[in-house]
């Protein structure tokens, strides 16, 4: 098996992807594991949690807990993104390590699976933009129009479309899938970062419930997991998923099928972590660990490549593409 958990011949096909536009010594370079790096990006992630929490904790108002909602919302999909680094083996040097902490530190408190996540995932990467690619019903429906987008905006936002997929899960979990509208699959759950075991999510969750009563109140964990996972985690995850592959071409080229979007400070707060925004580079190399995608980006412009890759100045103009289809 190839290290991403593929066949040695799907690894192979991904590496002459990356030397159409890069040499194996620069591929090996920045493909280098770092431990250190993984712990302090999953620190980080935490901490900023924390963080979001003691303001909240010193300064209770309206204004702090809203703001403990957002952040710790967005930092739910910077979970996300780290478990999506360690499902490539990107995160830390070992398989064993990636699988770990991917699965009980990034995964399992979001109610994610990593496992399930990982097999569907490579499947997207090996089928990017067509008929087999497993993500295409999320970039599908776009161009779309203004009032489409402001309704699914307005049902992440308001909850209902976390509701809706949670519950799908959890009945999905206890083997009642009959019950639910759909009878979501194992892809539908991981597409957005869900899974279809859920025992491991509670414990993990129990434990997070059990710390936020420690040091808050018991229903910190409600208004500060729960909300955040429901609202807008959800509202940035369809953002994020909008900036990757909408409103692209469905074409071969990697470079006109997938998106990378410029992130300033307050993007990358709220809705880009972890260089996720860097999604051409990574769709590219998809084994680099993502604090180089910005270096593999860099490469690309150096090298005449800009006039052909899809590039987005920045999340509004995302959304003005994803929303500019009329009647």
């Amino acid at each position: 098996m190839a290290a991403d958990g593929m066949t040695a011949a799907e690894g192979r096909s991904h590496q002459a992807l990356g030397r159409d536009f890069f040499s194996t010594d620069e591929i090996r370079a920045l493909a280098e594991r770092s431990d250190l790096w993984g712990w302090w990006l999953v620190a980080h992630c935490w901490g900023t949690i924390a963080l979001a929490l003691v303001l909240f904790g010193v300064w209770p108002n309206p204004l702090t807990f809203v703001l403990a909602v957002v952040v710790i919302g967005s930092r739910q999909l910077g979970l996300a993104i780290l478990m999506h680094e360690a499902a490539h083996n990107a995160l830390f040097g070992s398989r064993r390590l990636n699988d770990w902490v991917g699965e009980w530190l990034c995964g399992r408190p979001i109610l994610a699976d990593l496992a399930e996540y990982r097999r569907y995932h490579l499947k997207h990467h090996r089928h990017t933009q067509t008929e087999d690619d497993p993500d295409l019903v999320l970039s599908k429906p776009f161009p779309t129009t203004r009032a489409s987008l402001r309704r699914k905006l307005w049902r992440d936002i308001t909850g209902r479309t976390g509701i809706k997929q949670r519950s799908q899960q959890i009945m999905f979990a206890l083997k009642m899938a009959g019950e639910v509208e759909g009878q979501p699959g194992a892809q539908d759950l991981a597409q957005a970062f869900s899974g279809p075991v859920i025992g491991r999510a509670i414990i993990a969750n129990a434990v997070l419930f059990a710390v936020m009563w420690a040091v808050g109140a018991w229903w910190w964990w409600l208004a500060f997991w729960v909300l955040p996972l429901l609202t807008w985690f959800q509202l940035v995850l369809r953002i994020r998923n909008i900036a990757e592959h909408g409103a692209v071409e469905a074409v071969e080229d990697p470079l006109r099928n997938t998106r990378t979007t410029k992130a300033g400070p307050l993007a990358r707060l709220l809705v880009a972590p972890y260089w996720v925004n860097y999604h051409l580079e990574h769709h590219l190399v998809m084994h680099v660990p993502a604090r180089n995608l910005p270096r593999l980006h860099l490469m690309l412009v150096a090298r005449g490549h800009a006039a052909r890759m899809q590039i987005a100045g920045n999340y509004w103009d995302v959304l003005r593409i994803a929303s500019s289809r009329t009647g």
